[in-house]
């Protein structure tokens, strides 16, 4: 039997992101550092594990990167969470701003400098005792492949490589950095009719406890 997009996405119970191209529009801002101590020793011992490798992320004494991000994806997160899914990023850059927004969003899972995104889908598959098939994926390059090949919802953002878009089960209408994971986290969230409900719970000043209050912190 053929899946439909919709048939995956109710099953879904993680969702995973890439960085660059999902979550931002790809650019990577390189600028004076400030502080060269000032990224965290979390973000420095991930860069001391790839010195002298290319493309794994910025390890100097006088610059630093910068990256933008939506705050629709910063709510996205929070109805996720309210949906009852948690989330996560696999990046192969290291970088103290993904580690930081990771914090600000409180994402369960966090892994920079990954190569070979499937061994911490493994991982991740591992600690939570769930299957392939209960989690998606949402990237946009070639780098994105293996791990959309394999779980259970791909998605790619408008603005992926075609080669990505050919291979995904759902291409987001929006644009990495411009709201593409909250398309994302919607469409699952509509699949499974929570979408409203989720909504109206994040809205509901009536429940000063709510997740919604020290969730997806940094979105509007």
């Amino acid at each position: 039997m053929t899946l439909t997009a919709q048939d995956r996405a109710r099953r879904i119970k993680i969702i995973l992101f890439d960085v660059d191209g999902v979550l931002t529009d790809g650019t990577i801002w390189l600028v004076p550092a400030p502080n060269p101590a000032s990224s965290s020793a979390d973000t420095q011992s991930h860069l001391s594990k790839h010195e002298g490798q290319v493309g794994f992320g910025v390890h100097s004494a006088t610059m630093m990167e910068a990256k933008g991000y939506s705050a629709h994806d910063g709510t996205a997160i929070s109805l996720a969470r309210l949906g009852g899914m948690k989330c996560g990023v696999i990046t192969k850059r290291v970088s103290e701003t993904v580690a930081t927004r990771a914090r600000d969003l409180k994402l369960e899972f966090v892994y920079m400098g990954q190569a070979f995104k499937m061994q911490a889908v493994r991982e991740i598959i591992a600690k939570e005792g769930v299957t392939l098939e209960q989690i998606a994926y949402v990237g946009d390059d070639v780098i994105d492949l293996p791990v959309m090949r394999e779980c259970g919802f791909a998605v790619a953002v408008a603005n992926a490589r075609q080669q990505v878009k050919d291979e995904a089960h759902y291409v987001t209408p929006n644009a990495g950095g411009y709201g593409a994971g909250r398309d994302a986290v919607e469409f699952i969230l509509e699949a499974k009719g929570l979408l409203q409900k989720t909504i109206e719970e994040y809205i509901d000043e009536r429940n000063p406890i709510s997740p919604a209050m020290d969730i997806g912190k940094g979105s509007d």
